[in-house]
């Protein structure tokens, strides 16, 4: 994953689309989530990588990529991986080369971007947005219980789920 990059031009950072996008969700800021884990079961499996996409309005009321963090994450000791999940993904916790970081410090750099884009389009919360969010809720609920890196941006109990939004679309709403 990439650490962090910013799309130029994606979209109207002005006032007027900040207070838009807080009236359109109802002050969440919508952040799309994906996360890479060690297994299925949030309760048990490691957080292994997590990014953040923040979206935006542009002038024309459309969606838009605005910022993107992402971190690679060394498994919290209280957590495990498995092994097929491990070959599914094709990510080796133990790899130097990842770069990754403590599930605190990880967690702490995402949650301080996403609450800085929250200030910055006057919005109250982030709202995860990801195809089948609850796991990803899930896990990121889990992460912080487990690393308590305050505070966090997402309520624990909502989410935006795209998965249902792909079936009319596609005939299906599998990965």
């Amino acid at each position: 994953m990439d650490s962090e990059m910013s799309m130029p031009g994606a979209g109207s950072m002005d006032d007027f689309s900040g207070e838009f996008i807080a009236e359109r969700f109802r002050g969440f800021l919508p952040v799309v989530i994906d996360v890479e884990t060690g297994g299925f079961e949030s309760d048990k499996h490691a957080l292994l990588e997590i990014a953040a996409v923040s979206l935006v309005m542009d002038d024309s009321g459309l969606l838009v990529r605005d910022k993107t963090i992402a971190r690679n994450v060394i498994p919290h000791p209280d957590t495990i991986c498995d092994d097929a999940a491990l070959e599914f993904t094709g990510i080796n916790p133990d790899d130097p080369d990842r770069e990754a970081m403590n599930e605190k410090d990880a967690l702490r750099d995402i949650f301080q971007d996403i609450r800085h884009n929250i200030s910055e389009h006057h919005c109250t919360r982030a709202l995860i947005v990801a195809h089948n969010a609850p796991f990803d809720l899930a896990f990121v609920n889990v992460s912080v219980t487990l690393s308590q890196p305050k505070p966090n941006p997402f309520p624990p109990f909502y989410c935006l789920d795209t998965a249902p939004l792909t079936g009319p679309a596609t005939g299906h709403n599998v990965l």
